[in-house]
Formats: C-alpha cells, structure tokens, sequence
C-alpha cells in the first residue's frame, strides 16, 4: 500500500509539473496539453479527491513505512502546485478585463468593471461539466444545406423563460484539428452565458477529414451562416447581428469566416450572398496554417497532418493554398471587432501565433481587436466550466454586448442585448 500511494502521488505531481513547465515538443505535445488541462482547469477539484484518496491509502496502512511518507509529502507540494494553478484560473477575471480595457472607448462601451456570471454560478463551476439548465431550449439537428448529409446539421439554443425576439446571435463552431469533434461537446459555458443574457446561439457541425478536403469545411460553415441569416429569425434572433466564435480549428474557421465575407473560393454556388459577420471571438486559434517559424514552433506535426488529411497537398507544391486558408494572411481593414483569447501555456497552439496575429490584424483593422493572453491556460481551457472559464465567458458578453451597442449606434440595426438571468 505505501509503494501504490507513492506512484499515485508522483503521477499527480507530474501532472501539475507540466501544468506549469508543460513539454513543447513532439511528440509530448498532447500528453502535455492532457495532463496540464485537468490539473490546471480542475485544480481544486483535484486537492478534494487527492485528500480523500489520501485519507483513504492512511486507513489502509499507506504510512507503515518511508514511500507512504515520501508520498504524503509529494502530496503536499502537488496540493500547493494544484492551489497556485487555481488562483490562476481566479486571476484570470483581471486579465480579460485588462483586454477589454484596451479597446473600450465611447465608440466600443465595454463596462468598466465584469459583469458577474449569469449562467456560470459557483455551483456549476464545482461540477465543471457544463450541462444545459431547464431554462435554455434547445433545438437540435436542424439540416441548414438541405441535402440529407449528417454533418450538415445545427443546434439552436434560446431562453425557454424569456423567449428572445430580434435577439443577437452567436454562431460556434467547435474544433478537433479538422478531423474530429462535434457541435454537443465544446462552447457549451459560452453559449449558455449568452443565452442567459438574451442571445439566440447555434452551434454548428461540418464535414471532417480525411473524408472532407480543404476548402469543403469551410464552405459548411459558410452555408451554415447563410442559414442563420435567413431563418434565425424564426427563432428569435436578428440575422443583421451575428457573431462567430470556436475554438482551436473552429478558433481557426471562424476566424477565416470573418475574414473572407463574399470570397467565391469558399461560397461556391453562393457566390453573392451575404457572409458578413459582426463580430468574432477565437479561442486560441489556428491562425498560421503554414510551416512559418511561428506555426511551426512545436515541430512540424501540423502541416505533416495538414497535408496528409486536411489539405492532401504539399504546401511546398501548393504554398498559396495553406497560405490562403491562414487567417494572419488574410487580415483587413474592414474585419469586424475580434476578440483573441489565447493560453500561454498551450501546447498544441503555439502562443506566438496568436500574437502575430493580433500585430496584423491590428495593423489594419478599423475595428477593435482584443487579446487576452491567459497565464498557466492550457488548450481547451473554455471547455468545461472551470474559474478561468468563468471569467472568460463573462468577458466575451461583455465585448459582446459591446459590439451590438457600436452597431446599433452606427445605424446598422436595432438589436440590443437584454440581460435576463436563469
């Protein structure tokens, strides 16, 4: 018993060791962003089954000799590791509001001081799972192309209370490097939190690799949006205000989104209808798709999978294409508001291409762009419905909300966003 506490302890002081130091090379990469992730987002989830397992290993004789005390003392520092990952998580509130403050101003009014979580009370936040109140309604598996295809399909989630009419929207498209994931599993804390505020939010499936090849995922989530404008309003929401938001591969799709409203490349057979969107909120995206050096930070396992799976090209063949589908290479002038949140310590995503990003896009753009660089986050840090998570979703209402109030004031529709708790 005192030799299994000791190895159950110093796997979880590896875990919190790569939380704080994770590995940035391949191919330790996932197993970094796997074990930093879980003990970073659920820090003090963790200290309370660590001290109830260690309760458990002493009843049983774990402390009958020195690897049961070597371990009990592992414990301790990893409590502490696991403590200071926490209030990182809690800091983080400061961080976004140093963002928003950046780019507030009488034109863009984000409040001066975070609006509290309406959906992401401290109860839920103990769970982490974000499960779905009764007051959200959901409807699920709308086919927005028409055409039968399973991965064609959206969930539209609004207040089931307070039923929203010309409500602002959201759209999410979730992530898993172009070749996993669904519309069921990411961005549920954000969506939620805007549902509560007043907002129609949908979230949207596409083709996926190595089935799909480059540009069909991106011209999914094209034809999703021209659904969104033509029928969302039968759900209450105003088709003249529609944000974009996801996260990793959906960071990067929404990103290109807003980037390339009307390009013929990614609307084929739709070639003139309206793609604009209103805002965008990545969450640490694939904004450099190409073997740059700072894409390729970690290796060059992205662009290897691109052109296996995404792509089925070699971007030394086909440069322009990988360039092209790289939203730091498609910055502009007219790009709406943007809101960047990126984790410093992510493993998949190399930090600095969430910086070069903002440089270009600030650079150019008309419109505020703000970046939250989140300390000790890890990937998928908007997933579950942790303390940083918390803070972030606040923070994205907020920029937001802020968003809908420039647009209204600049005659472009009537929407405003309605606060409404659940």
């Amino acid at each position: 018993m005192p030799y299994a506490y000791l190895a159950v302890t110093l796997v979880g002081a590896a875990a919190v060791a790569l939380a704080y130091r994770p590995i940035r090379h391949e191919p330790f990469t996932v197993l970094s962003f796997t074990c930093g992730w879980i003990a970073g987002e659920l820090s003090f989830q963790n200290i309370v089954w660590q001290v109830v397992a260690t309760a458990l290993f002493v009843t049983y004789g774990a402390l009958d000799n020195w690897a049961g005390w070597l371990g009990l003392a592992v414990a301790l520092v990893d409590w502490a590791g696991l403590a200071g990952l926490g209030l990182s998580g809690l800091r983080a509130a400061g961080v976004t509001a140093a963002a928003l403050a950046e780019v507030r101003s009488e034109a863009f009014p984000v409040p001066e001081k975070p609006t509290a979580p309406t959906w992401g009370r401290w109860w839920r936040v103990t769970r982490a799972v974000p499960f779905r109140s009764r007051a959200v309604e959901a409807t699920f598996n709308v086919d927005y192309w028409g055409d039968g295809i399973r991965r064609h399909r959206l969930d539209v989630y609004r207040s089931r209370p307070a039923p929203p009419d010309g409500a602002p929207v959201m759209v999410y498209i979730h992530g898993g490097a172009w070749v996993i994931g669904d519309k069921r599993e990411q961005g549920k804390p954000m969506m939620f939190e805007l549902v509560a505020r007043g907002w129609v939010c949908v979230a949207v499936n596409y083709r996926l690799s190595p089935k799909a090849t480059w540009p069909e995922h991106m011209v999914d989530v094209k034809r999703a949006l021209v659904w969104v404008k033509e029928h969302i309003a039968e759900y209450g929401g105003d088709p003249a205000f529609v944000a974009v938001s996801g996260g990793s591969a959906g960071g990067h799709l929404c990103a290109l989104l807003a980037l390339t409203a009307g390009d013929p490349e990614f609307q084929p057979g739709f070639e003139t209808t309206d793609t604009t969107v209103q805002a965008c909120v990545p969450f640490y995206g694939v904004m450099d798709l190409t073997s740059s050096p700072e894409a390729s930070r970690f290796g060059s396992g992205l662009v290897a999978m691109l052109e296996k799976s995404v792509m089925k090209r070699k971007e030394s063949d086909h440069p322009e294409v990988f360039r092209g589908a790289s939203p730091t290479f498609r910055t502009r002038a007219d790009a709406p508001p943007f809101f960047v949140l990126q984790g410093s310590n992510d493993t998949l995503v190399p930090v600095e291409t969430a910086r070069t990003f903002v440089r270009r896009l600030r650079a150019v753009s008309r419109s505020p762009v703000a970046y939250a660089e989140l300390p000790l986050a890890q990937h998928a840090f908007d997933v579950l419905a942790s303390l940083r998570c918390q803070a972030t979703t606040s923070a994205v209402g907020d920029f937001l909300e802020a968003a809908v109030t420039a647009a209204r004031r600049a005659g472009g529709h009537g929407t405003d966003a309605r606060a409404k708790s659940i």
